[in-house]
């Protein structure tokens, strides 16, 4: 069972958002050339949107934290940081948000990096008919989920009481206690100022992100869950896709 905090109030959840995430890590090992691909765009992007020094860029440093973590080479980050200041070329790619429905009525948002919006679309929408769900128009299912940081963080070793102290002294917004993690989210306008804060307080976290979390989750049976994942799958395998959430929650 999950202990969920919202400030001062303590509730019970029943879904770890770090689960789907470790998921979701552990299916972009197996395709590691891709993801190097993918993140080395995300750090070009972010270089050209607030420079190349990741002390003063954080979305920066988080995207370098991100491919440190998956031990992306050191040359590989620097020809992504010069390919963001003009030092060598590079397609233009622009962030977009896309959405849609998958099986059983679950909702699905991407964030894709492109130079072709109307290309990404058509391959997205191919996709989602393919694997029985549908690509839909900007806000079909964007309120169905909050942008929020997330911060994670073992639990091992350390004192429930002392972390959600910390993390709400620090700004954040709620603290869930799974069974081997801390599950901290924010403001994503403080994410960096809470990210620094408690990582001075000695906090080392084992992931760091600005997420889309959904409200409420679409209860599935694990049958059901195979068809989901077939069609997540086939848009994580395209490219342009960095991250895709979804709202689903598999029913025991």
């Amino acid at each position: 069972m999950l202990k969920y905090w919202r400030k001062d109030v303590m509730l019970v959840a029943g879904h770890s958002k770090w689960a789907n995430i470790r998921h979701k890590k552990s299916k972009e090992d197996a395709k590691r050339g891709q993801m190097f691909t993918k993140l080395a765009r995300q750090i070009t992007i972010a270089t050209k949107e607030g420079g190349p020094d990741p002390e003063s860029n954080f979305k920066l440093r988080l995207a370098i934290d991100a491919a440190r973590s998956v031990n992306m080479p050191n040359d590989n980050i620097e020809r992504a940081i010069q390919r963001g200041v003009g030092g060598l070329d590079g397609d233009n790619y622009e962030e977009v948000i896309y959405e849609g429905y998958g099986p059983n009525g679950v909702a699905i948002m991407l964030e894709a990096l492109t130079d072709n919006r109307n290309r990404t679309a058509g391959e997205l929408r191919h996709r989602f008919s393919k694997f029985g769900g549908n690509l839909g128009e900007s806000g079909c299912v964007a309120w169905m989920f909050d942008r929020k940081g997330l911060l994670v963080l073992e639990r091992e070793g350390r004192d429930e009481d002392e972390v959600m102290l910390q993390a709400l002294e620090a700004g954040a917004d709620d603290v869930t206690v799974n069974e081997d993690v801390f599950e901290i989210t924010t403001d994503p306008q403080v994410f960096a100022q809470v990210k620094q804060e408690l990582e001075a307080v000695g906090m080392k976290f084992v992931g760091a992100e600005l997420s889309w979390i959904p409200k409420n989750n679409v209860p599935i049976s694990a049958a059901q869950e195979e068809s989901v994942e077939k069609l997540i799958d086939a848009l994580e395998d395209l490219d342009e896709v960095q991250e895709v959430y979804t709202n689903y929650e598999v029913q025991e």
